[in-house]
């Protein structure tokens, strides 16, 4: 019976030190890419491009703006001498300038934004290659990026439990 308590304690010690050796492998970083980004001296250049891209759009509204302006200002300088026809045909003309205004400075939003998503792709491309290879370098299993919360590196000694959560929940795919 002795052997018996002392085999099973020397299993249980052989388990938990295994536990042990096994979690001290375990390597996990954190980076701030926000901080990163913000010390790239590409960034400045992508920022000018996009502030340029900015003054285009805003240079080509205002100047739509102020051709309704101009319009607008003959029509209400000349409104009581038009004849019918002609006013109606101004204030077409003002309601479909105005529609274009607005339709351009919803599209020139969407163009922003896609323009900034285009000029910073390859810097953020660049920021993810060098924690890719940092973290393959020192052996990190995870690294988390403090500005998001986001693994943004998984090393190939990290454990994957998706299956097993999903067969807890019954999900069978």
């Amino acid at each position: 019976m002795n052997k018996i308590i002392k085999v099973f304690f020397l299993t249980a010690a052989l388990f938990v030190v295994n536990g042990f050796v096994s979690a001290q492998t375990l390597k996990i970083a954190h980076v701030n890419t926000n901080e990163i980004m913000s010390d790239m001296p590409e960034r400045t250049k992508a920022e000018k491009d996009l502030e340029n891209y900015y003054n285009e759009l805003q240079e080509q509204l205002k100047t739509m703006y102020g051709e309704y302006q101009n319009k607008l200002q003959d029509y209400q300088a000349n409104v009581e001498t038009m004849s019918n026809l002609v006013k109606q045909s101004k204030e077409k003309e003002l309601a479909d300038l105005e529609s274009r205004i607005t339709a351009f400075q919803s599209n020139a939003e969407g163009d922003f934004d896609a323009k900034r998503a285009e000029l910073l792709q390859p810097l953020l491309e660049k920021i993810q290659n060098a924690i890719n290879a940092v973290g393959k370098e020192k052996g990190y299993t995870y690294v988390i990026d403090l500005a998001t919360g986001a693994a943004v590196y998984v090393g190939t000694d990290a454990v994957d439990i998706t299956k097993d959560v999903k067969a807890k929940l019954g999900i069978k795919k």
